[in-house]
This record gives structure tokens, sequence and C-alpha cells, in this order.
């Protein structure tokens, strides 16, 4: 395995324990500061807003600064941010300082990525973006179910120190182990803004974007969502949380040979058609710990399993831009995130924390939907170039 790729699915693990670890303490943090679950869910959708705003225009603001210097600083930056959080004298101050670790994850994710496929030949960019993203998978699978059991035996702020501490570790392995990489090239906001126009980016970005809001608005709530067969035990919730994790972990280091196999088309078909069948029944599985337990693999590996082909997608369409459609994939994903706090917080008032897998399986539909428009847009494209091909 490649060390460096290992540091940058490390910087990764840092981020999404950041990310996953606020849905494991939602009940202790709408307890501390005196404001409903659905409010204090609004932590995750505020880190999101911002990472989703910030990571296409600080990648061109920044374009022109050496790759692990950029990297270094965002991780400081996220550190002190959940250094602050855990020591918020009150609600505002968490929600800006949550806002401030999502300026440091909109610095480094896009950067993270780009910086991977940059590292390897083009043969092997699916297996080197399945490490980094497995670095996000694996926070879900271990980060963030040792987070919300530190906040579940003790207080929810040690719950942030403790991902103060995973950030510091990776800021020294980038430091340590990055080696430096060439600049990309200096591209503007509008010109990084401009592959949208192109109707097969756009559909896979919109995939994206309906898919991640298909997951979030169940996992921003997940201890309420799951609160029947967790049963309020720390320990229940915890494996639950592995689980779900450890699921998309594994499905994110097979899905890149899956689709070298397979192809992407039918790949994100099955996943998608799967979770729209899973999510529609999670009012029932959720009740009870021995359906529960099967639901939440499947929704852990197929949720996070459509990551590596859509980033496989978006390189394969625009090699010669990747790292500017990955940020914008980065961008589409936490959008998703924030509409589905929002969405979720309103789910909890209209239909209750239960039936929230059916809003979660409409969006997985829309994706679906949006996926294969996505497909036939690409093999139109290709179709209309092998004519051209011929002539030359």
């Amino acid at each position: 395995m490649d060390r460096r790729l290992l540091v940058l699915a490390l910087g990764m693990f840092a981020l999404g324990t950041d990310s996953f670890v606020v849905a494991g303490i939602l009940p202790q943090v709408s307890h501390s500061f005196r404001v409903s679950i659905g409010a204090a869910g609004q932590l995750t959708t505020v880190y999101a807003l911002v990472y989703a705003l910030l990571s296409p225009t600080i990648a061109a603001v920044a374009a022109g600064v050496a790759r692990k210097k950029l990297m270094i600083t965002a991780l400081a930056i996220f550190v002190i941010a959940n250094l602050a959080t855990a020591f918020a004298p009150n609600f505002g101050f968490a929600l800006a300082m949550r806002a401030l670790a999502g300026l440091g994850a909109a610095m480094f994710a896009p950067t993270a990525s780009g910086s991977a496929a940059a590292l390897v030949p083009p043969e092997r960019r699916g297996f080197a973006l399945s490490v980094v993203v497995a670095g996000l998978t694996g926070a879900t699978a271990l980060g963030a179910p040792i987070g919300a059991m530190i906040g579940g035996f003790g207080d929810w702020r040690w719950t942030m120190v403790f991902v103060s501490v995973i950030g510091t570790a990776a800021s020294m392995g980038v430091a340590m182990l990055l080696p430096e990489l060439p600049l990309p090239p200096q591209i503007t906001l509008s010109q990084r803004l401009a592959p949208i126009a192109d109707r097969r980016i756009a559909l896979t970005l919109l995939t994206t974007l309906m898919a991640q809001s298909a997951n979030f608005i169940v996992y921003t709530y997940f201890a309420v969502v799951f609160d029947r067969a967790i049963g309020g035990h720390t320990g229940v919730l915890g494996l639950a949380l592995v689980l779900w994790g450890s699921a998309g972990t594994i499905a994110n280091l097979t899905s890149g040979r899956l689709i070298d196999r397979l192809g992407t088309r039918p790949v994100l078909r099955a996943m998608l058609a799967l979770l729209v069948l899973d999510m529609a029944l999670l009012p029932l599985t959720s009740a009870h710990l021995l359906t529960a337990l099967p639901a939440l693999i499947i929704w852990g590996a197929f949720g996070w399993g459509i990551l590596v082909p859509q980033q496989h997608r978006l390189v394969t369409q625009a090699p010669t831009i990747a790292p500017v459609v990955l940020g914008l994939n980065v961008a589409a994903t936490y959008l998703g995130v924030t509409f589905a706090g929002l969405i979720g917080a309103g789910g909890l008032q209209l239909v209750g924390a239960h039936r929230l897998g059916l809003a979660s399986a409409l969006f997985f539909a829309l994706a679906l939907i949006l996926s294969e428009l996505s497909s036939q847009a690409i093999a139109r494209r290709k179709a209309s170039c092998q004519p051209a091909m011929a002539t030359v």
C-alpha cells in the first residue's frame, strides 16, 4: 500500500469523524444547550454548508499555494475549531465554530482527492480514490462510534477533543510523509464552475446531491431514528455505527474492482435500487435490533459504495480537470448533507423520526433516475465521437 495515499486517507478519517460523530451525540448536545433535537442537528448542517460553498472557491483562490502547505493549514484550522467547539459557552458559538471547521474541511478534502489522483498512473486512479474515500468511511466504522461512546459514557465535549486529537495526528502525518506535489493549473472560480455546463457532469453531480441528501436525512438523526432498536444503550449505538461504517468501508474498497469488471452504470443502478428498497422498509426494520442491523449494513455498504463509482465517472469524463470536478463533487456531497439536515428537521415535526426513511427512499429514487440520465448522456457523447474519430 502506498504510504502517501494512507496519509491522505488519515486526513479524510479526521474530517469524516468530525462530520459523522455529531449524529451519535445529538441528544447530549440538545440537552447541554437546551435546544431541540432538530436545532442541534444544524451543527451538522452549518458545517456541511460552509464545506460545500467554500470547496470550489478555496480551490480557485488557493491554486497557487503548495499542496502540502495548504493541507497542513487546513488541518490546523480544523483542529482549532473543534477544540473551540468543545469549550463552547453557548449554542451560537458552537455553530460558529462548526462553520470554521467546515472551512478547514473545504480546504483539505478536494486537495487530498486531487493529490491522490495525481500521485498514481491513470490506470490506478480508481483504486487511489477508493483508498482516500475509505478514510472517510473508515471514520464511520471507528471514529464516529468511538466518539459517540465517549459522549455517551462521559461528556459530549470530550468527543470534540477526541476529534481534535485525530486531526492533529493527521496533520503530523501529512507534514512528515507527504511529498511536495506540483501545483495544479491556475483556474479561476468561473472556470471551476464551467464543467457544470456539460450535461454529463451536471447530471452526475445532481446524482451525488440527491444520494447524499438521502443518506443524511436519516444519518443526521441516527440516534432518534433507531432509538427503538438501540433502547438507550450506548454500547448498542456504538455497535450500530460500527456496522454501518464498516460495511461502507468494505464496499468502497471493493467497488473500484467491480467498476473495472462490470462498468459504472450497472454498479450504480444496483446500489441505488437496493437503497430505495432498504429505506422504504426502514420504518418497520428500525423498530427491532434484529431487523435494524441488517438494514444498517445494506444502507452503509451501498450508501457509501456509490461514492467511488461517482468519482470514477467524473474523472473518466474529465481527466484533464480531475481536481476541479472532484471538488464540485465534494460540494455536491455537502450540499446534500445541508439539505438533509433541514429536510430531516422538518420531517421530525411532520412525520416523526421513525418515518424519515420514507423521505430518504424518495431521494434515492431521484438519484437513481438522475444516474440513468447521466449514463444515457455519456453514451450519446461517446457515440457521437466515434464517427468523428473514424473520419480522422
